[in-house]
């Protein structure tokens, strides 16, 4: 399949730029989400050559979590613009404006596009990462730390928040817990970006401290958590931490459905689409179509035949 794969969380790479890139087009509309897209992209291609540059994008949202919590990101606002420019209006006509253009710009190029209906990116990133990938160099490109428990030998995390490569060595050093038992780590936390309510007064540097077996690469189960508690209570702990979890494991019990990143929250078609998407690619690259559509948008401040160049590791 290849020797090193890119995936990128689309909707999480746009919103960084578009809220922080003061590009603007002939037009005099903001586009700093498209060019500070592409550029990220153009970078990553020339500094890591991915065989594959795979681009992923939001579509609808998990049902199956919001069945869980209804909750579950709800009222979340979009970032909003940049304002470098005082006299630019936030649109969410602007917004689609730059989503559509870069959609249909990178449908120009040899980087393997998905959009699954009515699935959370975070899913298939998941399953491309840990089954049809599995035994491939990969590096996921995105700042949420909720891809933190998909690190592994071959897995690796580009944060642009960080702006380095974060491995099983870095979470460990930062948070004292291991890739493989961050997803529990976080059930028990709680993640207040997606409105998951966790153990209230419990967060990483409670476990990384009195849970030392978080740091481990042996699996930690919520059972294993429970009977350290209770074990500590029993021996006369006057931390009141230890009941707060053992009172708040239903919570757990529930955000672990939440944040657990895997193939439970996709149906057989959604996987047969993904799956489809990667064993019917075409070569349909056309840098003069590329210029033309980015002229169309009035974007002339974006150098196409450097991204072009910088494709070239691509295999299709």
């Amino acid at each position: 399949m290849g020797d090193n794969i890119l995936i990128v969380d689309a909707m999480n790479l746009f919103t960084r730029h578009y809220v922080a890139h003061p590009a603007m087009n002939s037009n005099g509309e903001q586009v700093g989400g498209v060019v500070g897209f592409l550029y990220e992209l153009c970078r990553h291609l020339e500094e890591e050559k991915p065989s594959k540059l795979i681009v992923v994008w939001e579509s609808g949202g998990s049902q199956k979590r919001r069945n869980i919590l209804k909750e579950y990101k709800s009222g979340i606002k979009p970032g909003k613009l940049n304002r470098f420019y005082d006299d630019i209006p936030d649109t969410t006509m602007n917004r689609n404006f730059q989503v559509a253009t870069l959609i249909q710009t990178i449908e120009l190029t040899n980087i393997v596009q998905l959009y699954i209906p009515d699935t959370e990116a975070d899913d298939v990133i998941a399953y491309l990462s840990k089954y049809y990938f599995r035994d491939v160099e990969q590096t996921i490109l995105s700042s949420d730390k909720d891809f933190y428990q998909l690190i592994s030998e071959t897995t690796k995390i580009y944060s642009p928040t960080w702006k380095k490569h974060v491995g099983i060595e870095e979470v460990i050093e930062k948070f004292n817990i291991h890739p493989n038992n961050f997803a529990l780590a976080k059930a028990i936390v709680g993640d207040k970006s997606d409105n998951i309510d966790g153990v209230k007064g419990v967060g990483f540097k409670f476990l990384a401290k009195y849970m030392t077996e978080f740091a481990s690469d042996n699996d930690v189960y919520l059972d294993d958590v429970l009977d350290k508690c209770t074990e500590a209570i029993n021996n006369g702990s006057k931390i009141t931490k230890y009941c707060k979890i053992i009172s708040g494991k239903d919570i757990i019990k529930r955000n672990i459905k939440l944040i657990n990143l895997d193939i439970g929250c996709l149906t057989s078609q959604q996987i047969q689409k993904t799956q489809f998407a990667f064993e019917n690619i075409e070569n349909n690259a056309s840098k003069i179509e590329t210029i033309r559509k980015l002229l169309g948008s009035g974007i002339t401040n974006f150098n196409v035949d450097r991204f072009f160049f910088a494709m070239g590791c691509l295999k299709v």
